[in-house]
């Protein structure tokens, strides 16, 4: 298959955006098939661009390459994504993708309750008890009578 426009990797990933490592990456995932050059290059068209740039942004909002695969597979990458309605499937595994995420957040909001629920719990039993108002006027009779009791023993009184 002839490619409309050659490009190298280099050339590529600056029109993209993509990083070179990024783009041998797909290739070796397989989302991506340049040609290559009778010295061994990379060569790159047009189309490879466009899917370059469309995995970046699918991998970017949170799907995995198996995520995008069958996209690719259904030509649902041949074009910007801005551009196209998008593919049902595609647009299914986003939705099943986000309907996760949000399970797991719930999950972890939770998690994070418990986790604090419990040091309050902790710090609570480490604080010492803080006297109430009647308990506060206990301690003052308390006093009250030791220091009596004091004076009494001074006096020689028992």
């Amino acid at each position: 298959m002839v490619k409309e426009t050659e490009m190298r990797i280099g050339e590529l990933a600056q029109r993209t955006g993509v990083t070179p490592r990024a783009l041998r990456y797909y290739e070796q995932q397989g989302l991506l098939a340049p040609e290559r050059a009778a010295n061994g290059y990379r060569e790159y068209g047009a189309l490879d661009g466009v899917r370059a740039a469309n995995i970046r942004e699918l991998l970017s909002a949170g799907l995995t390459v198996e995520d995008i695969r069958p996209a690719l597979e259904q030509g649902c990458l041949d074009v910007p994504l801005r551009e196209r309605a998008g593919c049902a499937d595609a647009l299914r595994t986003a939705t099943d993708r986000l309907a996760a995420l949000d399970e797991r957040i719930a999950a972890l909001y939770g998690l994070r309750d418990r986790l604090a629920h419990h040091i309050d719990g902790v710090r609570s039993a480490a604080e010492p008890p803080r006297p109430t108002a009647l308990a506060a006027g206990s301690a003052r009779s308390v006093r009250a009578g030791e220091a009596g009791q004091a004076a009494s023993v001074s006096e020689g009184r028992p």
